[in-house]
């Protein structure tokens, strides 16, 4: 295309690949890929050596980038387990989390770090569902009482955040209560799209028709996925709300369409190599080019705000999963606190919104992401060690 150039996007791509191939060289180098990606990213980019920006296509295939990991954490949703005792411990420690989050974020525009408080709070309400469900799984803790717990209090979580940054404070602007109109519009129209997406997958004939597509060259499932997450997020666009709701939303509805794939077990691993395979890591690495860690670096007040947004998630986060001890014990209660505490991809978008609005500054929306990058670094880590001791006694 005239006056396009991929260089730039070959560079993020080249950078993507590099990443797991240096964990999995380097087995000493214990950082979740994400990290890394980020990193390389910063070092790569204009705060680092400066040999790539972040040009149209870049952006471009990073936006997509974002729309897939959200439509792959929505799919990460499962309704079925946010019912009875799990749901209720996990919508009270969600209000805990804004109390205390709220808290944060006034003192945090009291030294003029932010201009909105609020979004500080929302932005330090979110949990990585990606990156706790894999440590879960690693402990041996996933289907257990304390695993579904952390599991229902992530998911909800994941959602409540999506929805209220996108129904607060989005891009598009206009009234919140305008706002919240659209939403319960938006959300009627995706429970429509939902209930007649279900209805024709009950169709002898669809239903032999899809499974006969599913492993060709039409790769049918694969295709409907994309087509409902790019109607989503143009919906969402289209009723002046974040394209980030409608990708999680699409991905919650495939979840909760795709309850039995027994037919199709090879579908979620589909869209998770068109995900983490190319679109996912370079909205991460491009993130890494974007941090304004220059100006971080360069203001010793404004590097401060890392240690002090990772002590606010933190607490925010982790306070609420102390609920925890009296039922699980102490040791297992600290290791949810430190996975509800996890959070990066909803604090990168958080801070990249921020910044589009005006609510923070580049060098605040840096810490922030930093802060993340260490609690993705630290937390889990910790999280699974004291599983492990846990498991170890158990079996004494």
């Amino acid at each position: 295309m005239p006056g396009v150039e991929f260089v730039n996007l070959f560079a993020v791509t080249a950078i993507a690949l590099v990443a797991p191939l240096l964990l999995a060289l380097v087995p000493k180098l214990r950082v979740p890929a994400v990290v890394l990606e980020i990193v390389l990213g910063i070092v790569a980019g204009p705060s680092g050596l400066g040999w790539v920006h972040a040009d149209v296509p870049v952006r471009i295939a990073a936006l997509l980038g974002l729309a897939f990991l959200l439509f792959l954490a929505g799919l990460e949703i499962d309704v079925h387990r946010l019912r009875g005792r799990a749901l209720r411990p996990a919508v009270l420690g969600y209000g805990v989390t804004l109390a205390l989050g709220l808290a944060a974020g006034a003192g945090f525009g009291a030294a003029g770090w932010v201009h909105s408080p609020l979004l500080i709070a929302v932005a330090l309400s979110a949990t990585s569902l990606g990156l706790v469900v894999p440590v879960l799984k690693d402990a041996g803790q996933a289907e257990s009482g304390l695993g579904q717990a952390v599991i229902a209090a992530s998911s909800v979580a994941d959602f409540a955040a999506v929805v209220l940054l996108s129904l607060l404070f989005s891009a598009s602007g206009g009234s919140t209560g305008g706002r919240v109109v659209l939403l319960a519009a938006f959300a009627l129209l995706v429970a429509v799209t939902a209930a007649v997406v279900s209805l024709a997958g009950k169709s002898r004939r669809l239903g032999a028709t899809l499974t006969a597509l599913q492993d060709t060259t039409a790769e049918i499932r694969v295709r409907a996925a994309v087509v409902l997450l790019v109607a989503f997020v143009a919906l969402a666009e289209a009723f002046g709300l974040e394209s980030i709701l409608g990708a999680f939303l699409a991905g919650a509805v495939a979840g909760l369409l795709d309850r039995d794939a027994a037919s199709h077990p090879r579908f979620r691993v589909k869209l998770d190599a068109i995900g983490y395979g190319f679109l996912i890591p370079v909205f991460f690495v491009t993130s890494g080019l974007r941090l304004d860690l220059g100006g971080l670096l360069a203001n010793p007040a404004a590097l401060a705000r890392v240690p002090l947004f990772l002590a606010a998630l933190l607490i925010a986060r982790g306070v609420p999963a102390l609920l925890y001890a009296r039922e699980f014990g102490r040791r297992p209660a600290v290791a949810a606190a430190l996975l509800q505490a996890t959070s990066l991809p909803f604090l990168v978008t958080a801070a990249q919104l921020g910044v589009l609005t005006g609510l923070m500054s580049p060098v605040t929306a840096a810490g922030l992401v930093c802060a993340g990058l260490l609690s993705v670094l630290v937390f889990p880590a910790g999280a699974l060690s004291l599983l492990r001791k846990r498991e170890k006694a158990a079996v004494r």
